[in-house]
């Protein structure tokens, strides 16, 4: 399977060349669960913010949307056109997979609403209670899960038919499932599972005060270092890859070869 990586956000200089662009993380974490179940993934990367064209839906056979430091209300001239595409892939039944910024413009693309939250900035280690439970997950040997949070924006108000697989009191609906409960066309998640502890002290270092409050920063850093559920949501992606994978085989005509 083929996916495609929707680049939305860049890692700041003083970061990238230690720790890569965010088209690379999410590759390093999948690669490892695509090889624990054997399954067959290849990446290819669009970046929106370099001003590159959307791909054709078709162009690849699932899409992911990364995180950004920016807003799904801001003004930039790739958001409209990119809430147009998930529209499009999701009526098509395009497998999508959104994270952070992802996770927030696919809800308001299919009709829900993202917004700063009067919650605040969540940094650091936060921990999730897992709501939805189902065969496409794989074994979940988890009622909650502790991952990597940075935002302060988060989805306010599910699409309607959307389901939630994972809450906490300071986000009510963290990761979200769309399409048919059994197998789903798309997921999302407002945390982090691409993310290493020390990118996310090094992230909070550099923008407390200049965008982080300081106190949520302390907070946050002072959370770094607990165990991360990362590898058990990236084989929940893998897992949504695989049946959506099957499903489409599945669904294919039966085509006759004549001998």
């Amino acid at each position: 399977m083929k996916l495609g990586v929707l680049e939305t956000g860049k890692v700041a200089s003083q970061l990238s060349e230690k720790f890569g662009a965010y088209p690379q993380m999410f590759e390093r974490l999948l690669r490892e669960a695509a090889a624990r179940s054997g399954f067959d993934l290849s990446f290819e990367v669009h970046s929106l913010l370099d001003g590159a064209p959307l791909p054709e839906i078709g162009a690849c056979d699932a899409w992911l949307v990364t995180g950004s430091r920016h807003g799904v209300y801001d003004n930039l001239p790739w958001i409209a056109p990119l809430r147009g595409f998930l529209r499009r892939a999701h009526d098509a039944d395009a497998p999508l997979i959104g994270v952070c910024f992802g996770h927030q413009i696919l809800a308001e693309a299919l009709g829900g609403r993202a917004e700063k939250s009067e919650r605040g900035w969540g940094l650091g280690v936060h921990n999730y209670e897992i709501v939805s439970d189902h065969a496409w997950m794989g074994v979940t040997p988890f009622e909650r899960m502790d991952l990597h949070a940075v935002h302060q924006d988060q989805v306010t108000i599910p699409p309607p038919g959307a389901r939630t697989l994972a809450q906490s009191e300071f986000c009510p609906f963290a990761a979200l499932a769309y399409g048919p409960e059994a197998a789903p066309t798309a997921i999302s998640i407002q945390a982090h599972p691409e993310f290493q502890a020390d990118f996310v002290d090094a992230l909070i270092t550099l923008r407390t005060g200049d965008g982080f409050p300081v106190d949520a920063a302390r907070a946050g850093q002072t959370s770094l270092g607990a165990p991360v559920a990362n590898a058990a949501m990236a084989d929940w992606m893998i897992a949504f890859l695989c049946a959506a994978q099957a499903r489409d085989v599945a669904e294919r005509p039966f085509t006759a070869i004549s001998t």
